[in-house]
């Protein structure tokens, strides 16, 4: 457009009277787009630049706008005299083709035209075919159906796991109150029945109910009853629910995890969960995707045998590996895959520690380690034991800060808060004092927790044996602020709470006994419990405090006691003797 305006002539011709300059705009290209009074919207900008360019164009300081397909609906607030969809078909990835907008979003699209005179008019351009399609569906009332059917395996794991629903007759009777149930009966075709009446519906609730109940069986989500009527929800079912994740990837968890599988082990199997599925992918973007595969330390996933170069990318289990070790080297991506791996990061944690929840039912330690350490990278952007733990502090991730931590033997952040102030000075030397600051910041904010724990010096085997935990945070008693208060993660693009896991387990088996997952303010007093070793004599079992947002703060301790034998019960001898 700008070109075209400058050879006529008219290199300002959108430029409103105004003239007012852009203003919180962070992105150089774009302020200077934004002088000519041309702005583009699309979800990989920064919050901040969609937010002042949508400003300005409700404003008038605009005259045009451009915006992406998926931007739509992030601009329900804004319209404009003129729209013109420019093209009605995107490009499906997974499916190496080109699809047609959907009905709704051209709908949205159109619903931008707006002005209080009603003047306003809409241009869609499209192929020649597909005309009267768009123009049957704009000018008729669109029905809107539900989808639920296609849907209902996580909603019924959710409902048994509350109690809502108990039995089979339970779940038809909840169907019985969605928006579904009332849709059937009006476009029957639509769902595949061959009519409406009671038989037929309930005969179609019924299979539904089935095949949904069947599935989560499978899964091991929930279990129904030898007579096929009550529903009950199992471990791994209620795991799925208390974190909001599908149920085929938890089952994928617990069909992949062994109990020696190891962090690129769990890093390949996370990047698999059904969640990623939803990860966009473009059209030629297999280029750029290689050129940052060939600077990763891990070798990437297969996604098939016999795959082409250019279909291995539209994997979602590749691209979210590539996207996860590119975070934690820290590469600078293209605004559109960087919009990508934050949507990843903002989905990885919860399914983490749904996988230490998994690992930890079936009782295998190193999983579940593995699972808290990737927490741990995910949050700080640092690869555990390749980059030097001290890399996690702001400024000083650079090769001379770090050769310098090297030479003056400062390897954990504990030592720079150890350091003399004039070594500290020395490596701090040459950076702003806003950074300055930062350093200061993140160093005090980091987790120092001392722990104190007692046990029972003498347990019968089998018996439950109670861990007393007290865990203190060293902190500044002057400090206002909430403790610990949000994460310092500068690479991590949300706010989160600290968190911990305390974890009991046998080092010998590497079974785990026991976890539980804490928030440690100021003080915390809490009980881990757990059954005895069957093994008589002196127990060693090791305990560990594990951070899910810091690499470093870690803790491992000894916990030892003695097994003694079980004390028989005296009326279950008078009983065998009556």
């Amino acid at each position: 457009l700008l070109t075209r305006a400058s050879a006529d002539g008219l290199a300002d011709r959108f430029v409103p009277a105004s003239g007012e300059a852009p203003v919180g705009v962070k992105d150089a290209a774009l302020r200077e787009f934004l002088a000519k009074g041309v702005g583009y919207y699309h979800d990989a900008m920064a919050a901040g630049d969609r937010k002042a360019v949508a400003d300005m164009f409700t404003r008038g300081l605009l005259r045009v706008l451009v915006a992406s397909r998926e931007a739509c609906w992030a601009l329900d607030a804004v319209v404009a005299h003129t729209v013109v969809i420019m093209g009605a078909e995107r490009f499906v990835g997974r499916e190496h083709r080109y699809a047609d907008y959907s009905v709704p979003e051209v709908l949205q699209m159109m619903g931008r035209a707006s002005t209080a005179q009603g003047q306003a008019k809409c241009v869609l351009m499209c192929m020649a075919n597909k005309r009267d399609f768009y123009k049957k569906f704009l000018y008729e009332p669109l029905p809107v159906e539900s989808r639920l059917d296609a849907q209902l395996h996580d909603l019924m794991n959710a409902e048994v796991v509350a109690k809502t629903i108990e039995n089979k007759q339970d779940a038809v009777d909840y169907l019985t109150w969605t928006f579904l149930y009332r849709r059937l009966a009006q476009n029957p075709n639509y769902y595949g029945l061959q009519g409406t009446s009671h038989q037929q519906l309930s005969d179609y609730l019924s299979e539904l109910i089935e095949s949904t109940l069947g599935d989560l069986s499978a899964a091991k989500c929930v279990t129904v009853d030898e007579e096929d009527v009550d529903v009950t929800p199992t471990n791994l079912g209620m795991i799925a629910a208390y974190y909001q994740i599908s149920y085929l990837t938890v089952e994928m968890f617990a069909l992949s995890l062994a109990p020696k599988t190891k962090l690129r082990g769990v890093l390949d199997i996370v990047s698999a969960a059904d969640e990623f599925d939803a990860l966009p992918i473009r059209h030629r973007e297999g280029g750029v995707l290689a050129r940052i595969a060939s600077r990763l330390p891990v070798p990437l996933p297969k996604a098939g045998d016999g795959e082409e170069e250019e279909g291995r990318w539209a994997s979602p289990r590749v691209r979210t590996h590539l996207l996860l070790q590119a975070h934690f080297s820290r590469l600078a991506l293209p605004a559109d895959l960087a919009a990508d791996q934050a949507w990843v990061l903002g989905s990885v944690l919860p399914l983490l520690q749904a996988m230490v929840d998994v690992a930890s039912s079936m009782g295998w330690l190193a999983p579940a380690l593995a699972a808290m350490e990737l927490s741990q990278m995910a949050v700080q952007a640092v690869w555990e034991g390749r980059d030097p733990l001290v890399r996690q502090v702001p400024h000083l991730a650079g090769e001379k800060r770090l050769q310098m931590c090297r030479q003056m033997g400062v390897e954990t952040v504990f030592d720079v808060m150890d350091m003399e102030d004039d070594d500290r000075a020395k490596l701090l030397e040459g950076l702003a004092p806003a950074h300055v600051a930062e350093v200061a910041e993140y160093v005090n904010r980091y987790p120092n927790i001392e722990v104190a724990f007692n046990v029972d010096e003498d347990v019968e085997a089998g018996a439950s044996v109670a861990v007393r935990l007290e865990l203190d945070r060293e902190w500044d008693e002057d400090e206002d602020e909430d403790v610990p208060g949000d994460v310092r993660a500068p690479f991590f693009p949300y706010s989160r709470a600290e968190g911990w896991w305390v974890v009991i387990a046998e080092p010998g088996t590497q079974t785990l006994l026991a976890v539980k997952r804490v928030a440690v303010g100021r003080h915390l007093a809490t009980t881990l419990e757990f059954a005895a070793p069957e093994t008589l004599g002196p127990a060693k079992l090791k305990m560990f405090l594990m951070c899910d947002a810091y690499l470093g703060c870690d803790q491992e301790f000894d916990v030892e006691f003695t097994v003694l034998p079980a004390t028989e019960d005296d009326d279950e001898d008078d009983d065998e003797e009556l």
